[in-house]
């Protein structure tokens, strides 16, 4: 990936902040998402992060879109503005796709556009393939309905551990070391995008998420997990809009054999591989944006 700042932040329009309340079977939370564009524009992309991100992420590319759609960036349950779940054994896919749907009745729209980064491309695959989903096409971000053992249990080392950071900028480090394959992003763009992951506690820093949801993700069985791949292939197959699959060439997440997969099983699946990167590319450079734009305001067929 090649670093660009073409789309930096100067100039760009601010987003507006908001909330929508949710339920879950132990209460009442509040999930935080940032809108871009006109709020009156029936056309949304809903943007959805990965495991420890936030909707920030999506900052440069919403900025880009949002003169065609109006864009919706949530902090899925847990994490980033949103609250924390009493019972964390509910931080999981269904609770998740609970969420976004509740969201989506908040924007007052029949359909969206999905974009999904990893855990945000699972939450996108388990509402696509429900019976009349408002979803309409859909773009996973490196992920796809099986992940590679050994990155899930890299992903596992580390979620959750209690770290803290006497600075802002060694917390944007740590985060910038977590997410190295993102691509050889700019000392900017890790502040960029790492900033929103971080808040002030007692004089010191700490990651804006909920260290909770290490517990049902290390409690998965390897028999639940089968059954969770095979629910997600289902639901791709199920779906009938266009997909576009991204790879990150170096990815130990999302292998080419299991996008192979996809590509066969989806009615209207396309992939496209971004080379130089790993899991999972950050769709700040302007070509990693192209692809994305491509695909959900031009010809997604020609995608790659």
């Amino acid at each position: 990936m090649t670093a660009t700042t073409s789309a930096s932040t100067a100039g760009r329009p601010e987003p507006r902040q908001r909330y929508v309340q949710c339920a879950s079977a132990a209460g009442l939370h509040r999930v935080a998402y940032t809108e871009w564009g006109d709020p009156d524009n029936p056309r949304v992309l809903v943007c959805v992060h990965g495991l420890t991100r936030s909707g920030r992420d999506f900052d440069r590319l919403a900025a880009d879109f949002a003169e065609t759609y109006r864009v919706v960036c949530p902090d899925v349950v847990g994490r980033g503005l949103s609250s924390w779940l009493a019972n964390p054994s509910l931080y999981g896919v269904p609770q998740f796709v609970a969420d976004m749907v509740t969201l989506i009745a908040r924007l007052d729209v029949e359909s969206v556009d999905w974009f999904g980064t990893s855990m945000g491309g699972l939450i996108g695959m388990g509402l696509a393939g429900l019976p009349a989903t408002p979803i309409r096409k859909m773009l996973l971000n490196d992920v796809g309905p099986h992940l590679e053992p050994a990155a899930v249990k890299r992903i596992g080392d580390y979620l959750g551990k209690p770290v803290r950071f006497e600075t802002l900028q060694q917390g944007i480090d740590y985060a910038a070391e977590l997410a190295q394959s993102f691509g050889p992003l700019t000392p900017d763009e890790w502040r960029e995008i790492n900033t929103p992951l971080l808040r002030e506690q007692d004089g010191a820093w700490v990651l804006r998420y909920d260290p909770r949801i290490a517990q049902p993700f290390a409690a998965v069985t390897e028999d639940a997990a089968k059954l969770g791949e095979a629910a997600l292939w289902h639901s791709l197959a199920a779906f009938q809009g266009p997909v576009l699959v991204v790879r990150g060439e170096q990815s130990d997440l999302l292998s080419r054999e299991t996008v192979a997969k996809m590509v066969a099983s989806g009615p209207a699946v396309s992939s496209v591989e971004i080379p130089g990167v790993g899991h999972a590319p950050a769709f700040l450079a302007a070509d990693q944006i192209a692809i994305a734009r491509r695909f959900f305001i031009g010809d997604g067929a020609n995608a790659s």
